[in-house]
């Protein structure tokens, strides 16, 4: 069994993140996401106020006792030994129940409406496809690029130009971060 330092995990620097919105396009161009859906977005807080301003890019973040999965009354979601949390759009019935339980407003729904009116729900998948055979026409339709499966890193970190969001095994995310930290101030 993988320990907790091994999963895989997101991390967007806020002092580096310059509100480019390349990863939210980025991501939405290699998956082809309809209209509506964002799988990734930046936010700025603070927004106006000088010296307090700060954006970051917010997607799932693959939590380790994933909410979504523990409120799913289909059980669509599951969580691969890597620590990636991946869903299985046909058991998905559109509830919404997973958008309440998630603190990050990860899940997406193509449309509006009552329980089960919204279709099946879409979300990051950090570039790790479904449940369906790995690189099948099926699992790029619904599930976009599976980067992960190539050996590459998800679109979003791919595309970051100033290297603020990172991804990889908590450990090495953590040891980049620290890194950054000791070296502030010192041209780093």
């Amino acid at each position: 069994m993988m320990s907790e330092l091994s999963k895989m995990k997101f991390y967007c620097d806020t002092n580096r993140c310059i509100e480019c919105f390349a990863c939210s396009v980025a991501c939405a161009e290699a998956h082809d996401l309809p209209t509506g859906i964002s799988r990734r977005k930046v936010i700025t807080l603070f927004n106006g106020v000088e010296g307090k301003e700060i954006s970051t890019s917010i997607a799932c973040m693959h939590c380790t006792d994933a909410p979504c999965e523990q409120v799913c009354p289909v059980d669509c979601f599951y969580i691969r030994e890597d620590g990636i949390v991946l869903h299985d759009k046909n058991r998905c019935i559109g509830c919404g129940y997973c958008l309440y339980a998630c603190p990050f407003g990860a899940p997406q729904f193509p449309r509006d409406g009552a329980f089960g009116a919204k279709g099946a729900m879409d979300k990051c998948t950090m570039c790790a496809g479904g449940p369906l055979e790995t690189n099948s026409v099926h699992e790029r339709e619904l599930y976009g690029q599976n980067r992960i499966a190539e050996g590459k890193v998800p679109m979003c970190a791919s595309i970051c130009s100033t290297n603020a969001l990172l991804v990889g095994d908590a450990e090495s995310v953590s040891a980049i971060y620290r890194k950054r930290v000791v070296g502030r101030g010192r041209g780093a």
